[in-house]
């Protein structure tokens, strides 16, 4: 970047200005317009495939340098503006110069919420824009999910088939407009139109119907949160038994009556991205939207067109008065999908498959490009953390720090995402799902062909898990291209190092449920070494046995049975799980010699002991048992003495042993085996440490979903000094492993390390 000279009022310069980063569809050019035009500068700014070009000549142009450096547009993100000084060229007018084409090196934006002034602008009776569901500007609206290609044009959306009208082409034009070059701009006369009136909406919802209404990235199915037969009766017809559904609310205010919101909880849910945001629930919802847990997730509403429902919902009152003040309003708004199926973005096909479900179906024809299920956070370790990483934070890049080739990182089976890298940035994609049906598979393959075409990226490399019958694995080996295999619970460590910038020695912590291990053997109680490319696993959780192989993962009585063959005591199988009616005969084939894999992983530690407090003997969706089981741990206490440490493995069957003994149960046994782990943990990682003398601690893997853990042990561990680093960025769980695998194959590439030809 070029070192700008002192100010001089005196001396007219012209300087050329390059932009990277979110710098188009955010109203970055009639902003430069308009401070250029103010200063007095002569020049052009324009679009092009890097990002934007801009050049200003006159007595003010290091000024403008100043103030676009200080106060960009709000939605934009300037990666880099770098300065050089060019010849004068004379010249009185600054213009806004046509579009460049080219190989796209710029990004677009992810999806926002409705802002302030399109809100006002909706409720406004003597505005165009009067009670029109998809209002939008340059501040505002859908982004990623309406996009084909860059550079990001109106013809290159779904938005190209919808002519503009008179007043919305003048709106356009106008540099001074925030509407200028807003690429989904339109109003009644010229854009899409509702399937339904809004009244019709608010009456189905209001008489305990369920109502299928479409979103930015898909279709939501919504009903009142506070109907228990109406929210029975859609997880009945959804076929989702016990997976806790989300919770819209108008604002923060009448989110504070649902849930217990702190500072950093509500800056989540007022951010633009409106995520759904954890938070203890005040048990004034239905009982089946979140069964059996003490969180509840809320959103905010975010589009026009939920504002327009909700505010007739509630007998429309005057808005201004109405939007900031509490209320108790509460609508269910879980994904439009089935079973693990991809969230349901199309219109015809919502009519078609959402009919059985839902009692009305609401939809419009501007088109979903790419779909993208809501974003799911909480506040873990002080800081907010993805547990679903998606709408309104995709396509954003994580910095790895260092250029390198550009990788395609396959991801896992499990919460699948795939990384894309350019140069040194990582681009994680929305939320994909379980890798164990065609429609998610195919879903997969629209969001790498999505990517790859508004990056304008085709990949060198190929990084996926070592799991040589994963989906993700086969597709990565299908690409025909040379490929990093990279170990899965490194994977979740790399991640923390990528997004924290780590350098030097790690010592990372990977704490999963289970993955394929050098020895082919499931871990996911892990202790390894990371520094650049080089990593080795020095220590892991004392193993338990497996019996099922994966159905001891839906079935935690089994985990709790092998806990008690470890501990010889089988004989109480069948009086310690009497919720389990097939304990008495797993216990018998481990008494007669069978044999069954060995797993390290701490997520079956957590079934195991669920299991044996009577909390949950069979899952309906992943990680229910731990999630119901941190719901009871209210005030985690620690037993001395219920851990060993041998050499780097960690014994928790003392603990086990206690559970039983001093008969636990529920909270109890939630309050003891909490508090414990965190101390077993800290002294573990801690005598790891010191023995290779590391100071630096990546906590990762899906685990650390458990606030009750990530909280204890991060300050556990820091009050021994230790730098210690949590996932933020990416989810801690499999959503963040593409982006682990992509780092850790840029690492490979600056060491020289052979890849894999297949």
């Amino acid at each position: 970047m070029t070192a700008a000279r002192p100010l001089d009022a005196n001396r007219a310069r012209r300087l050329r200005l390059r932009a990277r980063g979110v710098v188009q569809g955010v109203g970055f050019r009639p902003t430069v317009y308009g401070l250029a035009t103010r200063l007095g500068l002569s020049g052009f700014v324009r679009n092009d495939a890097e990002g934007v070009l801009i050049e200003v000549e006159g007595a003010g142009a290091e000024q403008f340098v100043h103030a676009l450096r200080v106060d960009p547009p709000p939605l934009a993100r300037i990666d880099s503006l770098d300065v050089a000084e060019l010849p004068s060229l004379g010249g009185e007018d600054f213009v806004i110069a046509a579009t460049e084409a080219g190989r796209s090196q710029t990004r677009i934006g992810a999806d926002v919420a409705v802002c302030e002034e399109c809100l006002t602008e909706l409720f406004d009776a003597t505005s165009r824009f009067y009670r029109y569901p998809l209002v939008n500007c340059t501040h505002c609206g859908p982004r990623y999910t309406l996009t084909r290609a860059l550079p990001y044009d109106r013809a290159q959306t779904s938005m190209a088939p919808f002519a503009m009208c008179p007043e919305c082409a003048r709106d356009y034009a106008d540099p001074s407009n925030r509407r200028f070059h807003a690429e989904p701009t339109a109003c009644r006369v010229c854009g899409p139109r509702l399937d339904a009136e809004i009244a019709t909406v608010a009456a189905c919802l209001g008489d305990g119907g369920i109502v299928a209404l479409k979103g930015l990235g898909g279709f939501h199915l919504m009903c009142d949160a506070r109907n228990e037969p109406t929210v029975a009766r859609l997880r009945r017809l959804k076929a989702r038994e016990a997976k806790p559904f989300a919770v819209m609310a108008t604002n923060a205010a009448s989110a504070a009556r649902l849930a217990e919101i702190g500072e950093a909880e509500r800056a989540l849910l007022e951010s633009r991205a409106r995520p759904i945001v954890l938070a203890k629930s005040r048990g004034v919802l239905a009982p089946s939207v979140a069964p059996g847990l003490a969180e509840v997730g809320l959103m905010l509403a975010y589009t026009p067109l939920h504002w327009l429902a909700l505010h007739a919902l509630a007998g429309a009152p005057d808005f201004a008065a109405w939007r900031h003040a509490a209320n108790d309003l509460a609508l269910v708004a879980t994904s439009a999908n089935f079973g693990g199926e991809p969230l349901i973005s199309d219109d015809d096909e919502a009519r078609e498959r959402l009919a059985p479900i839902a009692d009305l179906v609401v939809g419009h024809a501007r088109k979903i490009v790419v779909r993208a299920d809501d974003s799911v956070m909480r506040v873990l370790d002080g800081a907010p953390a993805f547990i679903r990483r998606a709408r309104g934070f995709v396509p954003e890049p994580i910095d790895l720090g260092a250029e390198g080739p550009s990788v395609l990182a396959a991801g896992a089976d499990l919460k699948n995402t795939i990384t894309l890298t350019r140069g040194r940035e990582a681009f994680v994609s929305q939320y994909v799902g379980d890798l164990d049906d065609r429609d998610t598979i195919r879903f997969r393959g629209e969001t790498i062909a999505h990517l790859k075409r508004i990056l304008a990226i085709e990949p060198e490399i190929a990084a996926c898990d070592l799991h040589p019958d994963f989906q993700s694995t086969r597709a990565a080996e299908a690409a025909g291209l040379p490929i990093a295999r990279v170990q899965h619970h490194l994977a979740h460590v790399a991640a923390v190092a990528a997004e924290h910038g780590l350098s030097g020695a790690v010592l990372g912590v990977a704490l999963d449920g289970q993955g394929y291990g050098t020895d082919r053997r499931p871990w996911g109680g892990e202790l390894i070494t990371l520094e650049g490319a080089n990593w080795e696993r020095i220590g892991w959780l004392e193993p338990l046995p497996l019996p099922g192989g994966d159905a001891a993962a839906r079935e935690p009585w089994r985990m709790a049975v092998a806990a008690l063959a470890m501990l010889d005591r089988l004989d109480a199988a069948e009086a310690l799980l009497p919720g389990a009616p097939n304990a008495a005969r797993l216990a018998a084939r481990f008494k007669a010699g069978a044999h069954f894999p060995l797993t390290t992983s701490l997520g079956r530690v957590f079934d195991a002991a669920a299991a044996l407090a009577g909390v949950r003997m069979v899952q309906h969706y992943e990680g229910q048992a731990a999630m119901e089981f941190e719901a009871l741990a209210v005030r985690p206490r620690a037993g001395a003495g219920l851990w060993r440490v041998d050499d780097d493995c960690l014994a928790l069957r003392p603990l086990f042993a206690a559970l039983i003994d001093e008969n636990l149960h529920g909270r109890e046994a939630a309050e003891l085996f909490h508090g414990t782990l965190i101390a077993a943990l800290d002294a573990w990682i801690a005598a790891a440490a010191a023995r290779r003398g590391l100071q630096q601690v990546a906590l990762g893997g899906g685990c650390l979903m458990n606030r009750v853990l990530a909280d204890g042990l991060a300050a556990a561990l820091r009050a021994r000094g230790f730098a210690v680093y949590l996932p933020h960025a990416v989810p801690a769980n499999d959503g963040g492993v593409s982006l682990g695998q992509a780092a850790f194959a840029h690492a490979l590439i600056r060491a020289g390390a052979p890849l894999s030809e297949d």
